[in-house]
C-alpha cells in the first residue's frame, strides 16, 4: 500500500509494520474510525461481549483439552482430575462450564436486540442469517461439549438428542448411526463428539468474522432504526463506543464472575455428577437451561398428523415434535421476508412491540415447561406456548406488515438525539 493511502503511525515499530503490512490501517480504518451511529444504547455491547465469550470459550477448551480423555472408561475421571489435580484446573473448568451458559445469555440478548429494532431488514438480511448459522453451530458445539463429562446426563442427552434422528424417514437411522459411530452410544460416539466439539468453534470464528465483514459493509442499525444521512449522525468507534463496549463489558464479567466463584454448579444438573450408567436411566432427561425452550416444543406435539377418522398418518408425532423443534430455529432464517414492514424499530410498532414482548414471554414459559416433566398442565402449556411461537412469525408479522400504522419517524439520528437532550433538561 502506498504512504499517500495511509497515515503514518507514530510508533516506529508499528510504522515499520504497517508500512510493509498496513494491519494497524485496517484496524483503525474498521475499529478506530468507523463511522457508527451516534445514538447506540446498551443493547448494542452484546455483540462484543459474545466475542469475548467466544474468545473465552475456545481458550479455556484448549486448556481443558490438554488434559481430557475422551474415552468411555476415563472421560468422568478426566474431568475429575482436571478438577483436583491441575493447577488451577477447577478454576478453567468453571470458567468454561459457566461461560457456555453466559455465551448464550448474549447471544440469546443480541438477537432480541436484533428482533425489536428490525436488524434483520434491508439491507442487512444476509447479516442477520449469518448470525442465525452462528447459533446453530453453537447449539451444536454446545450439545456436544455437554456430553464431554460423560455423566449421567450427559449420556442419556446424548442418547436422546441423537435418536431425535430416527424420526426422519429413509435415511433416520443412518444417520443416527452416523452420529453414535455404531449401534449405541458409546465410545466411537464420545470421540466423534470431542473430535468436533474442539473444531467447531474455529468454524463458528470464521462465521464471525464473515457476520462481521457483512456488519461493515452494511452499516450498524441503531434504535430509531433509521438511516444514518450524514456525517452529524455519526461517531468514530474508538473512543466512544470501545469505552462503552468495555463498561458493559466490565459488567457482564462481574456477573459471570459471581457465578464462577461462588454458584459455579447453579446452571448444571445434579445427574451429570455421578458416572455415566447405560442401566440406570435418569427419572427425567432435560438438556441444558438455554435448549429448553425447543426441548419444550419437541415434546408439544403429542399427536400424529394425518386424515380425520382414518388410520392414514403423514407426519408421526416423532417427526412432527422433531420438525416443530427445527423449524422453530430455521424459522429465523426467513424473518426478513416474514415482515416486511417499512419501519424497523419497535419503538414505533406499537402492536408488533406488544406481540414481541408476548413472544419473549411465551418463549420463557417454554423454557419453564421444558424442565418439567411431560404430564399435565405442562404439556397443555407447552403447546399453548409453541402455537404462539409459530403464529407470532406466520401470521402475525404478515398482518402487521400490510395493517400496523407506525409511529411518525424523526427526521435523523442527529435531530432525535437533540431532541431527547432538551428533554432531559427540561425534566432535570
Amino acid at each position: 500500500m502506498a504512504s499517500g493511502n495511509r497515515t503514518p503511525f507514530k510508533n516506529p515499530v508499528v510504522e515499520w509494520v504497517d508500512s510493509r503490512l498496513p494491519l494497524f490501517t485496517l484496524m483503525n480504518k474498521e475499529y478506530g474510525v468507523f463511522p457508527t451511529p451516534k445514538n447506540f444504547n446498551y443493547f448494542w455491547n452484546f455483540g462484543a461481549i459474545a466475542m469475548f465469550m467466544l474468545v473465552t470459550m475456545i481458550v479455556t477448551g484448549i486448556v481443558l483439552a490438554m488434559n481430557y480423555a475422551a474415552h468411555t472408561a476415563h472421560a468422568f475421571d478426566s474431568v475429575e482430575r482436571i478438577m483436583r489435580d491441575v493447577n488451577f484446573g477447577w478454576l478453567i473448568r468453571y470458567i468454561h462450564m459457566n461461560g457456555a451458559s453466559f455465551f448464550f445469555i448474549a447471544v440469546y440478548i443480541h438477537i432480541f436486540r436484533g428482533m425489536y429494532y428490525g436488524s434483520y431488514k434491508q439491507p442487512r438480511e444476509l447479516l442477520w442469517m449469518l448470525g442465525v448459522l452462528i447459533f446453530l453451530l453453537m447449539m451444536a458445539t454446545a450439545f456436544m461439549g455437554y456430553v464431554l463429562p460423560w455423566g449421567q446426563m450427559s449420556y442419556w442427552g446424548a442418547t436422546v438428542i441423537t435418536n431425535l434422528f430416527s424420526a426422519f424417514p429413509v435415511v433416520g437411522e443412518s444417520i443416527v448411526q452416523l452420529l453414535w459411530g455404531g449401534f449405541s452410544v458409546d465410545n466411537p460416539t464420545l470421540n466423534r463428539f470431542f473430535a468436533l466439539h474442539y473444531l467447531l468453534p474455529f468454524v463458528i470464528v470464521g462465521v464471525v468474522f464473515l457476520h462481521v465483514w457483512a456488519l461493515h459493509v452494511t452499516g450498524s442499525n441503531n434504535p430509531l432504526g433509521i438511516d444514518v444521512k450524514g456525517p452529524q449522525d455519526t461517531l468514530p468507534f474508538h473512543p466512544y463506543y470501545t469505552m462503552k463496549d468495555t463498561f458493559g463489558l466490565v459488567v457482564f464479567i462481574a456477573i459471570y464472575a459471581l457465578f464462577i466463584f461462588f454458584m459455579p454448579n447453579q446452571l448444571g444438573h445434579p445427574d451429570n455428577y455421578t458416572p455415566a450408567n447405560p442401566l440406570v436411566t435418569p427419572p427425567h432427561i432435560v438438556p441444558e437451561w438455554y435448549f429448553l425452550p425447543y426441548y419444550a416444543m419437541l415434546r408439544a406435539i403429542t399427536f400424529d398428523i394425518g386424515i380425520p377418522f382414518t388410520d392414514i398418518v403423514f407426519i408421526p408425532a416423532k417427526l412432527g415434535g422433531v420438525l416443530t423443534m427445527f423449524g422453530s430455529i430455521l424459522l429465523w432464517f426467513v424473518l426478513p421476508w416474514l415482515d416486511t414492514h417499512p419501519v424497523r424499530s419497535a419503538r414505533f410498532r406499537p402492536q408488533f412491540r406488544i406481540a414481541l414482548w408476548v413472544l419473549v414471554a411465551a418463549f420463557i414459559l417454554l423454557g419453564v415447561v421444558g424442565g418439567k416433566p411431560p404430564e399435565g398442565i405442562w404439556v397443555i402449556l407447552g403447546q399453548i406456548g409453541t402455537l404462539y411461537y409459530f403464529a407470532f412469525f406466520l401470521v402475525i408479522l404478515p398482518l402487521l406488515s400490510r395493517k400496523e400504522k407506525a409511529l411518525p419517524l424523526p427526521p435523523s439520528i442527529h435531530e432525535a438525539v437533540l431532541q431527547q437532550k432538551k428533554s432531559v433538561g427540561v425534566q432535570a
